[in-house]
C-alpha cells in the first residue's frame, strides 16, 4: 500500500511542480524599447522592383544556355537606379556576373559585415504561362501586390538592400565596419561544380577577409495563430541549412524481347530496390536548435497550454516519435530520403537491360555525402546494385545564437514588434551563405518580409507576387540593420 502512496505522492508533486513553473515559464525579457524612426521611399522601392523583375535573369546549369545580356540589364538597372550607391561604393565584377560591392568603414581594425543576395530566379515551368494572373516577367503592380518571378525569390531581398543603402548615403551615414554586398549570379543552380557565390568569397579570403557576420535571404516573419492559445509572430533566423546529394542506383539484367520476360525484369528488381531504401530512413534526432524552436514557441502560448510545453525536455522522445511520422516535421530532425526520377527500357517491347532510379537526399548537419552512400549501401538487400554519385554539397555548419549579430536579429525584431517570437531553425533549401563558411562564423539566414504562408508556397511557383504593405518594414530593418551591425 506503501509503494501505491509513494507513487500519487510523487505524481502529485510533480503536477503542483508543473503547475508553478508553467506559471513562470515566460519568454525571456528583451529591450522592447521602440527604435528611432527611419525614413523609406516605398514607392520607390516597387518601382525599382516592378522593373527588376522584368529582367527575365535566369541560371541554368550549363552557363553557355545563360542570356547574360539580361544579367547586364539588371546591373545598368542597378547603376541607373542607385546612383549614390556607384558613386560611394567600390563595384566589381566577379567571375561570370556576380558583384562585389565594397563600402569602406572608417575603423580598418573592426571585422567587417556582408550582406548576401542572388540575381538569378529560376524558370517558368513550360506550360504554365498562361496560368499566371500577370505576366510572370511583367512585373506588375497592381497596388496590393507585385507580381512576377523573383518577387519573393528574392529579388524583394536584392532590392531592399541596395534601396537601404542607397537611403543611408543620402542621409549622409558612413559605417564604422566596412560592408560588403555580395550579389552571386546562379545561386538557384543547386550544388553547382562552379559558383558566382563560391568566386566571391574566394575573392574575400584572398584579400584575407574575415567577416564578423553574413546576412543572408532565409526565414520570413510569419503569423502564429492558434485559437486561443498562440497570437504571435515568429521570426525564423536560419542558423544552419540542409546537405544536398543526388545518387543514382542502377540494377542490371538480361535485355531481349519482352514476349519472353523474366520473373522479375530490371524494373522488377528496382522496385525492391525502392523498398529497401524508403522502408530504412536515416534516424530521426531533435537537434538543440530545433529544441530551441519549439522552446521559444512554447513559452509564448497561453498559460493552460504551458502546462504541456513547459515539460518538453520530458516529452522530447515522444514529440520525436510523432514528427517522424509527419513529412514535414520529419524533415526537420533527419536526412530525408527521396526516389524522384525513374528511367527503364527505350521501348515498350524491350526488356530493359539496365533500370536506374535517382534519389535526392537532403542531409542534416553532421551528416555527410560519404554517410549518404554508406546508408544506401547497408539499406539495399541487393549488393549488386551500382551506385553513382551525381552531385551534391555538404550541409553547413551551425551558426551560433549568443553572437552579437544574433543578437541584434533579435533585438531588431523585439523592438519593432513586443510580440514578436525570434527562433533559430533549419533551412531545408539551399543558399549562398554555406559559401562564406571559410571567411565567417556567423552566418544568418533572414529575410524581415512579413509573410502569408500561402505566398511562401509561390516561391518558383505561379504566380509568385510579394504584399506591398510589407515593404515599409522591411527597408526599415535593413536600414537599422546596417546601422546597428556596422557600429563599433
Amino acid at each position: 500500500m506503501w509503494i501505491l502512496w509513494t507513487i500519487l505522492g510523487i505524481l502529485g508533486a510533480f503536477i503542483v511542480i508543473t503547475l508553478i513553473r508553467a506559471a513562470f515559464w515566460t519568454p525571456e525579457k528583451i529591450s522592447s524599447e521602440p527604435l528611432d524612426e527611419e525614413k523609406v521611399d516605398v514607392e520607390k522601392y516597387r518601382r525599382d522592383l516592378s522593373a527588376a523583375i522584368q529582367i527575365p535573369t535566369i541560371s541554368k546549369v550549363n552557363p553557355d544556355e545563360v542570356d547574360w545580356d539580361e544579367f547586364q540589364k539588371l546591373h545598368r538597372l542597378f547603376e541607373e537606379r542607385f546612383p549614390l550607391v556607384y558613386k560611394n561604393l567600390s563595384c566589381e565584377e566577379i567571375s561570370l556576373a556576380s558583384l562585389l560591392f565594397t563600402w569602406k568603414g572608417k575603423n580598418p581594425d573592426l571585422e567587417p559585415i556582408a550582406l548576401l543576395g542572388h540575381q538569378d530566379v529560376v524558370p517558368v515551368a513550360e506550360g504554365t504561362e498562361q496560368d499566371w494572373t500577370h505576366p510572370a516577367f511583367g512585373g506588375v503592380d497592381d497596388g496590393e501586390f507585385i507580381w512576377g518571378r523573383g518577387a519573393l525569390d528574392m529579388k524583394n531581398h536584392l532590392i531592399a538592400v541596395l534601396e537601404s543603402v542607397e537611403s543611408l548615403l543620402s542621409e549622409g551615414f558612413q559605417p564604422e565596419r566596412t560592408v560588403y554586398l555580395c550579389f552571386g549570379h546562379d545561386e538557384e543552380i543547386v550544388a553547382a561544380k562552379t559558383s558566382g557565390a563560391g568566386a566571391l568569397a574566394d575573392a574575400l579570403k584572398a584579400r584575407g577577409v574575415h567577416l564578423d557576420s553574413v546576412l543572408d535571404e532565409g526565414g520570413a516573419v510569419l503569423d502564429l495563430k492558434v485559437g486561443n492559445i498562440l497570437t504571435k509572430r515568429l521570426a525564423g533566423v536560419g542558423i544552419a541549412e540542409k546537405g544536398y546529394a543526388d545518387y543514382r542506383v542502377s540494377v542490371t539484367a538480361k535485355g531481349g524481347h519482352s514476349s519472353q520476360p523474366p520473373v522479375h525484369t530490371a524494373i522488377g528488381e528496382l522496385a525492391e530496390v525502392i523498398r529497401d531504401i524508403e522502408r530504412h530512413q536515416f534516424n530521426g534526432k531533435m537537434p538543440d536548435f530545433v529544441y530551441a524552436l519549439f522552446t521559444k514557441i512554447g513559452k509564448n502560448v497561453s498559460y493552460p497550454a504551458r502546462i504541456v510545453t513547459c515539460n518538453l525536455w520530458l516529452l522530447k522522445p515522444l514529440v520525436t516519435f510523432v514528427m517522424k511520422k509527419i513529412p514535414p516535421a520529419a524533415s526537420l530532425i533527419r536526412t530525408t530520403t527521396g526516389v524522384t526520377m525513374a528511367e527503364g527500357s527505350p521501348a515498350a517491347n524491350v526488356l530493359p537491360q539496365k533500370a536506374s532510379i535517382t534519389i535526392n537526399f537532403r542531409m542534416m548537419p553532421g551528416v555527410t555525402i560519404a554517410d549518404v552512400e554508406d546508408h544506401i549501401r547497408k539499406s539495399v538487400r541487393n549488393k549488386n546494385i551500382e551506385i553513382e554519385f551525381l552531385k551534391g554539397k555538404e550541409a553547413s555548419k551551425v551558426s551560433p545564437t549568443d553572437s552579437r549579430s544574433f543578437r541584434i536579429l533579435e533585438e531588431l525584431c523585439t523592438r519593432t514588434d513586443p510580440d514578436m517570437i525570434v527562433a533559430p531553425y533549419l533551412v531545408m533549401g539551399g543558399t549562398d551563405a554555406y559559401h562564406y563558411e571559410e571567411v565567417c562564423d556567423n552566418i544568418y539566414r533572414f529575410a524581415p518580409f512579413v509573410m502569408d504562408t500561402k505566398l511562401l508556397l509561390t516561391m518558383h511557383g505561379t504566380n509568385e507576387r510579394i504584399p506591398i504593405d510589407c515593404m515599409g518594414d522591411a527597408l526599415k530593418f535593413f536600414k537599422r540593420y546596417i546601422r546597428m551591425m556596422s557600429a563599433e
